[in-house]
């Protein structure tokens, strides 16, 4: 059973590309109809589909489109043209720390973002010091977060995001976050959630982790799907270029 399904999705920009100095310079050549806009194409006509207990990883440069189709998958952009389905719970774990606030503490971040998730509240108060237990800030928690380290702002990401089963992982390179220790833990964490049948969408540069964990992978160039199958082969072919 299909738990994502992508059928058909674009995703254009408008990029405004005068070199204005000023707002003022930009508001005067708007008015004289210099304001030059192009359409950047980031994703074209991406479809596939991940069922129950499947990891799907996603190869590509830098620039590829990997990113954008993360976020599309996790509701944060929406499709230019065409549909894209999640059915379930989704657990992000794409820019670690995106959604937190550098003004409010560890504790009260991890409140916001579990709500951010559409988690009840109150459990998760109930489960914020494990949390921080987890992610090693315990002695944190209390304090805004601007007094963290990105390795700690990462981790606690981590934990909150992983702390409720979800039926869908989308994962950006998050097994290399924190130190050695942290790294052996998060990725025992992700074995669990993908073991208990998740769907799962793994970015990621590192060819042996595709391989270990991903069962199909989908090839990325320039917004476009190159080529998509079994694991070994497209890895082989991309490793070719």
């Amino acid at each position: 059973m299909a738990v994502i399904e992508v059928k058909n999705v674009n995703v254009t920009y408008r990029v405004l590309m005068n070199k204005s100095g000023s707002l003022k310079e930009l508001f005067r050549d708007a008015l004289k109809g210099k304001a030059r806009v192009i359409d950047y194409v980031a994703l074209q006509d991406v479809s596939f589909s991940v069922d129950k207990g499947e990891v799907v990883a996603i190869l590509g440069r830098n620039g590829a489109g990997k990113s954008t189709l993360l976020k599309v998958l996790a509701g944060v952009l929406p499709p230019t043209k065409g549909t894209s389905k999640v059915n379930g719970k989704i657990a992000p774990m794409i820019e670690l720390g995106a959604g937190f606030h550098p003004e409010m503490t560890g504790a009260e971040n991890v409140l916001f973002y579990s709500a951010l998730l559409g988690r009840d509240v109150k459990s998760v108060k109930e489960r914020t010091p494990a949390i921080g237990e987890w992610a090693g800030v315990s002695d944190h928690m209390d304090f805004p977060l601007r007094t963290f380290s990105s390795g700690m702002v990462a981790r606690l990401a981590f934990a909150t995001a992983t702390d409720e089963q979800a039926e869908v992982l989308l994962v950006d390179e998050v097994l290399s976050v924190g130190d050695a220790d942290f790294q052996a833990k998060s990725k025992a964490r992700m074995h669990e959630l993908i073991n208990s049948g998740a769907a799962v969408v793994l970015v990621s540069h590192d060819m042996n982790a595709v391989r270990k964990h991903a069962q199909k992978a989908i090839w990325l160039e320039n917004g476009v799907v190159k080529m998509s199958g079994p694991t070994e082969q497209v890895v082989s072919a991309y490793e070719k270029q």
